[in-house]
């Protein structure tokens, strides 16, 4: 069944904020897959990442995306889901992908703590070559693009939304 909403993007551009709000005005459920890898880990996203890597946090978020079979819930996927074709294409069978685009002054503007956020980056790259690297992984995926640059924004992308479902 693809009626679910997934959500892909950059860490800070909506995900989880816009997707609770995306869940109640539609009478979906709403899933965070962060929040579903920190409770089969047992640990925070950072701390999983300062004892195995930041690879491990990937490893552990393709099988948490891949292990997914719902229907009628909007999916708020980690900002590195999209290194996984695996889950992704997984993903893709069973919902529409919603890649919520917000620059990249913004998104430096709304990270300030970088460091222990649990965000998927190798220990020398900057939160710039991440989103470098991402940007055309999020568009490559993407069946929907929105801009969500300001949270004030938010009814009217859900209106676009709830549009695009119909």
């Amino acid at each position: 069944m693809k009626n679910n909403i997934i959500l892909i993007g950059l860490p800070g551009c909506g995900k989880s904020t816009l997707g609770v709000q995306l869940a109640k005005a539609m009478g979906f459920a709403f899933l965070d897959s962060d929040i579903s890898i920190q409770s089969k880990v047992g640990q925070t996203l950072q701390s999983l990442m300062d004892e195995h890597g930041y690879l491990a946090l990937r490893q552990v978020e393709e099988d948490v995306l891949q292990d997914l079979h719902t229907s009628s819930t909007v999916i708020a996927t980690g900002g590195s889901a999209v290194y996984s074709s695996k889950a992704m294409e997984h993903l893709k069978k069973q919902g529409t992908i919603v890649y919520l685009k917000v620059t990249p002054a913004t998104i430096l503007k709304r990270i300030n703590n970088a460091s222990t956020r649990g965000i998927a980056r190798a220990p020398e790259q900057t939160l710039d070559d991440v989103i470098a690297e991402r940007l055309p992984l999020y568009e490559k995926y993407a069946d929907i693009t929105i801009g969500n640059e300001t949270f004030i924004d938010s009814e009217r992308v859900i209106e676009r939304l709830m549009r695009s479902k119909r």
